[in-house]
């Protein structure tokens, strides 16, 4: 028997009786006694095999590297939120504008930054759909992608009374990715919500939440009260504006427009114009460059005048020759001969439901299309009367 590179307590070529019981020293017990209780305990270490305690084995056959794996593998909930971004993200941009200023000393003109936002593809012909206060008084807009390639854009079309606008990116789209369109109208208070967007630069942040409420009633940029608006608690700030708010499927169904938040930063309350009313904006915005309405072709009294004059109802001015409401025989104010005013009719309903400011009659008719019939309330001399009449297209 011979060791190597260990004490030696016997002599190599020294023989032992076979009769005698071979002895090691206190120091080989030492060394050897912990080497032998290792290796009973990992029998398959030569192998590469890590030892895993017979507790473990009992709840699963499984090497403990792939238990610990499992213990740490993604819910569902999870993955689907991982698979619903990863897609959209490729379909929401960051939008940046500038405008063009003069140097009041040297007269000379030059480009500052003015603002920035979010937007998504609406089409693979470059369309980007955005809110209209991103790019409110922009000289200049610029669009970054996904793979972070930076476009030129133009806008195609605005509508401050929703808060949207179509921009036209430069350049190849065919490799564009739209995103998939839902519809607002089967929410439910309580179902999972996405936001992807910008917020103050930081591209493609994502944030969950639920419908918090719906049917809000907001104001948009020009004080025009949008309906329907989506209430939620995902966080929205400065840069998520114009960006998709998603379902659980990754559809849209609302973009981001503002926040309610006495400090300006997110306070868990943010709105989103409801995607119903996009998929009818956004055509129009694209054929037309503005939205074809529904109206009566009349012109009309600021409500501020007609609460001075103490009048309750929207008071006609004009009625335009040749117009729907001329043909219905609605009248507006008249001139007499020793130079006074005359009322003519005051609106004060249509279907049935009373309005009494020019918010309430244009957030009617939005509701209505080019053609439809509609039952107009009227007070004239002051009776009531109600009169069947036609919307016509107006701008």
């Amino acid at each position: 028997m011979r060791l190597h590179h260990i004490p030696r307590t016997i002599h190599p070529r020294q023989e032992i009786p076979s009769d005698q019981p071979y002895r090691l020293s206190t120091e080989w017990q030492g060394l050897l006694l912990p080497v032998l209780f290792v290796t009973l305990l990992l029998p398959h270490t030569a192998m590469g095999e890590a030892f895993v305690p017979k507790q473990a084995q009992s709840v699963s056959a499984q090497p403990s590297h792939l238990y610990l794996v499992a213990q740490q593998s993604l819910g569902p909930e999870e993955l689907n939120t991982i698979a619903v971004f990863e897609k959209a993200a490729q379909s929401v941009v960051y939008i940046t504008n500038t405008a063009v200023r003069r140097d009041i000393w040297s007269l000379n003109t030059f480009e500052v930054p003015q603002g920035s936002g979010s937007g998504f593809i609406w089409n693979r012909q470059g369309h980007i759909v955005t809110n209209y206060h991103v790019i409110y008084g922009a000289d200049s807009i610029q669009v970054v992608l996904d793979d972070q390639s930076t476009r030129d854009a133009r806008i195609i079309g605005v509508d401050p009374d929703h808060d949207l606008a179509v921009l036209q990116i430069t350049g190849k789209t065919d490799t564009l990715m739209p995103l998939d369109i839902g519809n607002s109208q089967d929410l439910r208070v309580g179902q999972r919500v996405l936001a992807i967007g910008n917020p103050f630069g930081l591209d493609h942040t994502l944030t969950t939440g639920v419908v918090s409420a719906l049917g809000r009633s907001i104001k948009s940029v020009n004080d025009r009260t949008i309906e329907g608006a989506i209430q939620t608690d995902a966080a929205i700030n400065p840069g998520n504006s114009g960006g998709p708010l998603l379902n659980s499927a990754g559809k849209l169904i609302g973009v981001n427009t503002q926040i309610v938040s006495p400090s300006g930063a997110y306070a868990g309350i943010g709105f989103a114009v409801p995607v119903d009313i996009v998929k009818r904006i956004v055509p129009q915005l694209i054929q037309h460059g503005k939205v074809i309405r529904p109206g009566l072709g009349i012109s009309l009294i600021p409500d501020a005048i007609a609460a001075r004059w103490g009048i309750k109802g929207i008071v006609i001015a004009k009625v335009l020759p040749g117009s729907m409401a001329d043909k219905a025989g609605l009248q507006g104010l008249e001139e007499t001969a020793n130079g006074r005013i005359r009322l003519g009719d005051v609106i004060t309903a249509i279907d049935g439901e009373t309005l009494r400011t020019y918010d309430d009659l244009a957030r009617m008719l939005d509701r209505h299309n080019v053609g439809d019939r509609i039952k107009l309330g009227i007070r004239r001399n002051g009776k009531e009367h109600t009169l069947s009449l036609q919307l016509q297209a107006v701008q």
